[in-house]
């Protein structure tokens, strides 16, 4: 039973970081990105030990340790995608983010010996040419986009870290651990900049919403989920926040509803589709 609801409850991860992008981008002229980060993991990390408190007891050194290294390739994959979105367009750094989808599997196969069958590998493809159509309207290779791919390697480094050690710890405890680190990257270029808290309830209204459903919340499912499914799925699965993305910016008009957002929608679809199957699966590693 677990086995099949993760990949929906991803799809729902998935969903919800798709509408928070959205949002995003009507706070973010308000105050600057490190000040917004640093709020949000900060307020989803507390929020998570309020609600918990006794989460702090399963907090052990090999949890602190390596739920604290796991927040920092989260962290810095945020600071990288960000420092390339100001240098290249947001259709590119959605599309460059989504090679993840490939690098995921590569890493895994290399240093988890996870198996990816050609036909897990045509569904990737599949996923990348759709992420392409969605995104991708012409565009040259600079710093912005070299920045935006580092961003992307690191997501995938996260993703690698939370298979191979998600089975091994509480999923709660882990995400606390994994937000304090993404907390503490953060507050670096914030405190640097100098910190901005959220100025007006609109801000923090888009704070709360992405610090409780689209970090606490959607961590704890990621976490979970990837004790339960393969590295790759994930990646697949998670490629579909594209897709909601496009489909709530249509939603609440802020873009047209083109033949691309339905071609290159429709082909994420199928490759998530298909790569769910259990027929599909891949072998984790022990």
């Amino acid at each position: 039973m677990q086995l099949r609801l993760a990949p929906w409850a991803l799809l729902a991860v998935a969903a919800m970081w798709g509408i928070s992008f959205v949002w995003m981008k009507d706070i973010l002229d308000q105050q600057d990105v490190y000040s917004f980060l640093t709020s949000r993991f900060i307020f989803a990390a507390l929020a998570m030990i309020i609600i918990k408190p006794k989460v702090l007891k399963l907090f052990t050194k090999e949890l602190i340790s390596k739920g604290f290294i796991i927040g920092l390739a989260l962290g810095s994959g945020y600071i990288f995608q960000t420092l390339g979105l100001d240098r290249t367009t947001p259709a590119v750094t959605g599309f460059i983010t989504g090679l993840y989808v490939v690098i995921t599997p590569l890493i895994a196969a290399l240093l988890l010996k996870e198996r990816v069958t050609l036909t897990m590998w045509g569904f990737i493809l599949l996923a990348v040419v759709g992420l392409a159509v969605l995104s991708v309207e012409g565009w040259s290779v600079g710093i912005g986009e070299f920045l935006v791919f580092i961003s992307a390697i690191l997501f995938a480094v996260h993703i690698i870290m939370l298979g191979a050690w998600s089975k091994n710890f509480d999923a709660y405890a882990l995400t606390v651990m994994q937000l304090i680190g993404c907390a503490f990257l953060s507050a670096i270029p914030a405190g640097i900049n100098g910190f901005n808290p959220p100025p007006d309830t609109q801000v923090w209204a888009v704070v709360i919403f992405t610090a409780v459903f689209a970090t606490a919340i959607a961590f704890v499912i990621q976490t979970w989920s990837q004790a339960r499914i393969s590295t790759t799925k994930v990646a697949v699965i998670l490629t579909m926040e594209v897709v909601f993305a496009a489909l709530f910016s249509f939603a609440y008009g802020m873009e047209p509803f083109t033949l691309r957002l339905a071609i290159g929608g429709t082909l994420v679809l199928i490759a998530m589709l298909a790569i769910v199957q259990p027929r599909f699966s891949s072998p984790r590693s022990s």
